[in-house]
């Protein structure tokens, strides 16, 4: 059976990237990052869904890219805005450069327990306008991986970085979520960490549309529905 590492944040996208990966065959290793984020709510998502799906192993990540800021998601300081305010500009839920340390984290794993293939769960459509979910960015980053690793230099074993939502919308992403089974009363979206997801911040809008849109009710409780 083919190894995958799945980037696990307990959030919709990847808990659909970790079924989507487990109905493709491969024995699944998730990977789990504490960076620093204002709320642990995605954190224990991820623990629950990792725990339903099954996987192999879960290695959950201790970083601490709150340690310099940046971002509404790590700096405490910084108000997380109810939505998009301006679709021009790239917000600051942004946390720098965080895919790219993900994926390199992600990649040392994957040599160390021998797997080609590494899931993602960003999409360059229906998304906030983060840099580090686009096609481009993900083929430089495979592309570095290849380049830097003893797997795909000296054994000519490449990793390959699986997107599978990168063209779809949210709620094409749904859809297919809902025909493998992804149970999404598990997950957590908002960029807030209240009892009830605030149904106001743009990742909560973009959820609640794709939803809809869908034709689906979703199943986690909301303060408000935007």
């Amino acid at each position: 059976m083919k190894k995958a590492v799945v980037l696990l944040s307990g959030g919709q996208d990847s808990a659909t990237a970790l079924y989507l990966a487990k109905s493709r065959g491969y024995e699944l290793y998730a990977i789990t990052f504490n960076y620093g984020q204002r709320h642990d709510k995605e954190l224990e998502c991820a623990r629950k869904v990792a725990e339903v799906v099954g996987v192999e192993e879960h290695i959950v990540v201790e970083t601490n890219m709150d340690a310099w800021g940046g971002s509404a998601l790590t700096d405490k300081n910084i108000d997380v805005p109810n939505k998009k305010e301006d679709e021009n500009k790239i917000p600051v839920t942004y946390v720098p450069a965080r895919n790219m340390i993900f994926l390199s984290y992600a990649a040392s794993y994957a040599e160390v327990i021998g797997a080609q293939d590494i899931f993602i769960g960003v999409s360059q459509l229906d998304y906030s306008g983060y840099v580090d979910c686009r096609k481009e960015f993900i083929e430089g980053m495979e592309r570095a991986i290849n380049l830097g690793t003893v797997c795909a230099v000296e054994e000519g074993k490449k990793i390959k970085i699986h997107a599978p939502f990168m063209n779809m919308t949210k709620e094409e992403e749904i859809k297919l979520g809902m025909e493998i089974g992804v149970d999404y009363s598990l997950t957590w979206t908002c960029y807030k960490g209240e009892k009830l997801a605030c149904g106001e911040c743009d990742s909560c809008v973009l959820r609640l549309k794709a939803f809809k849109k869908a034709g689906f009710n979703d199943p986690i409780k909301y303060k408000t529905k935007a």
